[in-house]
């Protein structure tokens, strides 16, 4: 176990003894965003602190799978940053993870090297089934026992997860390369407008991914309740006229497949720049929000849903819950649960040491984080 010092290591009283601040850094597509919270047995993680840096991996990454120089640039950067951040907020344990877009890179372990030597901090990586497995946990701590078996769809930029089962761990657990930046690189136009045929050939490329991937599925029961988490979800979701993020996260949002059915000739129709002035899409993801789009109407309709619940709680939360587990257990970070063989190929990364930073550098984390609060 990793911890920030002996001073900071060692609880003052039983009580702290089983307290952590633990902070996740999650390298995804197209940012580096490090979310803090207090980790307690018997609450719920309390979020502290989220610094986010644009590092647009997946945009860079060529034909080959080669994450460009301006990239890694960025990214070492953003570990950088997060690494002051997690020290100036007290954080006892930092865990970096790198999803998908570096993941999948063909220079990744060149990229993770250059990171190590560059910041000191040891990137680590989640498999694309762990990632389904600790969002379906979050999921179902979030909606509880009452929302019987659950379905969930988590669409990223380069991969998109499913998962089904009726208690903590799912039956089912799947990693599709149906990601929604990978499929507009490669299946759409750089520019707008996409044609309909362009649109209809992915979509066809999509269904036949998700129907030789779910037969699994098909022989299970009706999910009681299917969700969907992830800023793609979220954002189509408040496209289609879910509650806006100040409502909280406990207004329910959801995501018919009859409203969004209708939203897919509007998005292919926009410029990046018009999209972004649409209700709940971000300028960052106005690029990949119509592959989307057709991903999750293609889900919808390949499993027989008409609508999806949105859930606030994802990937990130469904780690803050693994180490509270652990630390409810009083054993250290180990591997999720999952398959041996999930547990021999791709071990559960180990938090790393979050050390003193320079002055300068604490300074200015500590004003970033003033400025981000708790978003």
């Amino acid at each position: 176990m990793a911890h920030l010092s002996e001073s900071r290591a060692l609880p003052d009283t039983p009580a702290d003894a089983a307290r952590l601040r633990l902070g996740v850094l999650d390298i995804g597509s197209n940012s580096a965003h490090l979310r803090i919270a207090d980790l307690a047995p018997g609450e719920p993680p309390l979020p502290v602190r989220s610094v986010k840096s644009a590092v647009r991996l997946a945009e860079s990454t060529d034909r080959h799978g080669v994450i460009g120089r301006p990239a890694v640039g960025r990214l070492i950067g953003a570990v950088r940053e997060a690494s002051a951040a997690a020290s100036a907020a007290g954080v006892g344990e930092l865990l970096p993870l790198a999803t998908s877009a570096l993941r999948d890179a063909a220079n990744r372990d060149d990229v993770a090297a250059e990171v190590r030597a560059a910041t000191g901090v040891e990137l680590g990586f989640l498999s694309g089934e762990q990632e389904a497995r600790l969002t379906f946990l979050a999921v179902r701590r979030w909606y509880g026992w009452s929302a019987g078996p659950l379905l969930l769809a988590d669409i990223g930029g380069g991969s998109m997860e499913l998962a089904y089962g009726a208690g903590d761990e799912p039956e089912i657990a799947l990693s599709l390369p149906l990601g929604a930046g990978r499929l507009t690189r490669h299946h759409l136009p750089s520019r707008p407008p996409v044609r309909k045929r362009t649109r209809k050939a992915l979509r066809a490329h999509v269904r036949s991914v998700l129907d030789e991937a779910t037969t699994g599925l098909a022989e299970r029961p009706a999910p009681v309740r299917a969700v969907a988490t992830s800023k793609t979800f979220t954002q189509l979701a408040r496209l289609c006229g879910a509650p806006k993020a100040k409502a909280g996260p406990y207004a329910p949002r959801t995501l018919a497949r009859a409203d969004l059915h209708g939203r897919i000739p509007e998005l292919a129709k926009l410029p990046d720049e018009e999209r972004a002035k649409l209700r709940g899409v971000k300028r960052s993801r106005a690029h990949q929000i119509l592959a989307g789009a057709i991903v999750a109407e293609a889900v919808m309709d390949v499993l027989s849903l008409d609508r999806l619940d949105v859930c606030p709680w994802a990937l990130r939360e469904g780690i803050f819950l693994h180490r509270l587990e652990a630390l409810a257990a009083g054993r250290p970070a180990g591997p999720p649960f999952g398959t041996a063989a999930d547990r021999a190929g791709a071990p559960y990364p180990c938090p790393v040491p979050v050390r003193p930073s320079r002055p300068d550098a604490e300074r200015k984390a500590v004003a970033r984080l003033h400025a981000v609060g708790t978003g």
